[in-house]
């Protein structure tokens, strides 16, 4: 079974220097039919002006992914880390018990569009931890590239959660497949271009969410697509 989620009938939130579009329901946006997907919770994406960005703020009991599809984001946290995360970088911050970061565009011209996903954890409490990588363009290119897993496969940041999220980019015509089972849940969130999902068609901004199969087809579409792909239990 699967439904797709139209990037036009996402929540939009647009004050000026920041511009977000809200697949769940995220701070002032409440849609009660759409609060999450399985572990998947938050998937915003954000357009930030330069030099502009969000001030320390604190986290609990989150496992977040930033992903930068252009510009950069200046990270700074309480667990001592300091980093710029840019395109095919990878970032993770376990909140854990507790944790407080800022993020910021870090740039005086370019804007910054990145992806922020949130998954609900294993367990709440224990140690906020951070991490990022780096994923060349070959690793994503017409294959599913494993970006954060439960067991840190093939050079994934761990997470703390029954949850797998792989990376790709498709040319038009290019097909990857992942084989799951009808225990497991699908999230795919097309970050650009166009793409056919198990028959379906979406475009950019669209996510399908995707039960109750044992396999999920990607197909690059018009101008191709990158997309990320969650498999998740239940």
């Amino acid at each position: 079974m699967i439904s797709v989620r139209r990037s036009a009938d996402r929540g939009h939130a647009d004050r000026g220097w920041l511009d977000s579009r809200f697949t769940f329901s995220f701070a002032d946006y409440y849609d009660p039919a759409h609060m999450s997907f399985g572990f998947l919770r938050v998937m915003n994406e954000d357009w930030v002006q330069p030099g502009m960005g969000f001030p320390t703020h604190p986290h609990r009991n989150m496992e977040i992914i930033t992903y930068v599809l252009e510009g950069a984001v200046a990270h700074k946290d309480s667990t001592g880390s300091g980093e710029v995360l840019r395109p095919g970088e990878v970032q993770y911050m376990s909140a854990g018990r507790g944790i407080q970061h800022s993020e910021f565009n870090p740039s005086a011209d370019e804007v910054l569009h990145l992806y922020q996903i949130w998954l609900l954890p294993r367990e709440t409490g224990g140690d906020p931890a951070y991490d990022q990588r780096y994923f060349a363009p070959e690793r994503r290119a017409g294959q599913l590239c494993p970006v954060a897993t439960a067991d840190g496969r093939d050079g994934s940041i761990a997470v703390k959660q029954d949850a797998s999220v792989y990376a790709t980019t498709l040319t038009d015509g290019a097909t990857v497949s992942l084989s799951t089972t009808l225990t497991r849940k699908i999230w795919v969130q097309v970050a650009r271009g166009n793409a056919i999902v198990n028959g379906e068609a979406v475009t950019e901004g669209d996510g399908a969410a995707i039960d109750e199969v044992d396999q999920v087809t990607l197909v690059g579409s018009t101008n191709g697509a990158e997309l990320l792909v969650f498999e998740m239990g239940k």
